[in-house]
C-alpha cells in the first residue's frame, strides 16, 4: 500500500472512532508525526491476549474501502500532514484534520473572506458584490460561506467577474445548504473549489456553521466583514480572525451595531469608508503575509456609493 495512503487512511480511522474529538486527534497527529503512530498507540493497547487479526490492519483496511469510495464519488480527500493541505489553515488551532473538497484546491495565498448577514440589506448586497469583484478582477480570490445574502452576493460576483472562489460549506460536501443554492454550488465546484470539514453525508447543525467560520477565517488571508448584526455568524468570524493573527476590514457604516464599535478599537481591524481604501488595506495584508510582488492598483473612483 502506497504509504500516503495508509497515513489518510489511518487518520481516518481515528476520526470514526467513538467519541473521537477531531481537532485533538489533528493535533496529536501533527505533534507525533503520523496517523499510523497515533492508531498504533491507541488500538494494540486494547490487544486480548491472542487476537485472531491484527486491529490495526483491520482498521486501516476498512478506512481505505471508504476513502475509495469518496475518490471515485469525485471527493477530494486532504489530510491535514498532505502536502496539498493548505498550509495557512494548518497554523490555526481549529485545524481540520480532513478537508473534503470538489474542484480544484489550490495555494489560495492572495485570499480574502468577504462574510456577513443572511438577511442583508439592498446596499449590503451591493457592497458585497463590489468587493468580490474588484478582488477578483485582481487576482485575489474570493473565500465565503455559500449562504444566503452577503455570502451569496460574493460568490456570484467573483464568477461574474471570471475570478477565483471557494466556498467553505456548514454542511458535508455531498449536501445542498441552503438548498436554492444547489446551482451555484455546482457552479463554484466547477470553476473554484467548495471545501467541508464534515463527514460527506452530514447534514448541516447549529455546531457546524461557528466550526466552518473558523475554517473560512484560517483559509484566508483577511476577513472583510460587509453586513453583520449581534447574532450574525460573520460577528464570530471576525472574533476569530482577530484569534488567528488575521486582519479584519468592515466598511464604517458597520459601526452602528454596538459590537463593531467595541471591535474597531482592537489591534488588526480596519474601518475603511471607501473601496479605494478597503483595496490598499487588502494590499499590505498580501504583501506583508506573504511579500509577494503583486499588488493591488489603487481605485480612487470606486466608492459605496458608486
Amino acid at each position: 500500500m502506497v504509504p500516503e495512503l495508509r497515513e489518510r487512511a489511518a487518520l481516518v480511522a481515528l476520526l470514526q472512532r467513538p467519541g473521537a474529538r477531531w481537532q485533538d486527534v489533528a493535533l496529536e497527529v501533527l505533534e507525533a508525526g503520523g496517523a499510523v503512530t497515533v492508531l498504533e498507540s491507541r488500538l494494540r493497547l486494547q490487544e486480548t491476549l491472542f487476537p485472531a487479526s491484527d486491529p490495526v490492519e483491520a482498521a486501516i483496511a476498512d478506512a481505505v474501502r471508504t476513502l475509495e469510495a469518496w475518490m471515485a464519488a469525485g471527493i477530494g480527500v486532504h489530510a491535514c500532514f498532505d502536502p496539498d493541505y493548505p498550509d495557512q489553515l494548518r497554523s490555526v488551532h481549529q485545524v481540520p484534520p480532513l478537508l473534503f473538497s470538489r474542484g480544484a484546491l489550490l495555494d489560495d495565498r492572495r485570499a480574502i473572506a468577504v462574510v456577513g448577514t443572511r438577511r442583508a440589506s439592498e446596499e449590503g448586497l451591493r457592497i458585497a458584490a463590489t468587493v468580490a469583484t474588484e478582488l477578483a478582477l485582481n487576482g485575489v480570490t474570493v473565500v465565503s460561506g455559500l449562504a444566503k445574502g452577503i455570502d451569496t452576493a460574493a460568490h456570484t460576483a467573483a464568477l461574474k467577474a471570471r475570478g477565483r472562489t471557494v466556498a467553505v460549506i456548514g454542511t458535508g460536501i455531498n449536501r445542498f445548504y441552503p438548498s436554492e443554492n444547489r446551482a451555484l454550488q455546482e457552479l463554484i465546484a466547477g470553476e473554484g473549489t467548495v471545501i467541508s470539514q464534515f463527514w460527506p453525508d452530514a447534514p448541516p447543525s447549529k455546531q457546524s456553521f461557528p466550526m466552518r467560520n473558523a475554517v473560512m477565517s484560517g483559509y484566508a488571508a483577511a476577513t472583510v466583514v460587509v453586513e453583520a448584526p449581534w447574532k450574525s455568524g460573520a460577528r464570530i468570524q471576525a472574533r476569530l480572525a482577530l484569534e488567528h493573527g488575521r486582519p479584519v476590514v468592515m466598511p464604517d457604516r458597520l459601526l452602528e451595531h454596538d459590537w463593531a464599535r467595541e471591535y474597531a478599537q482592537k489591534p488588526g481591524v480596519h474601518v475603511v469608508s471607501s473601496l479605494s481604501q478597503l483595496l490598499s488595506v487588502v494590499e499590505h495584508v498580501i504583501s506583508d503575509l506573504h511579500a509577494g510582488p503583486e499588488m493591488l492598483p489603487e481605485a480612487p473612483h470606486l466608492a459605496w456609493s458608486g
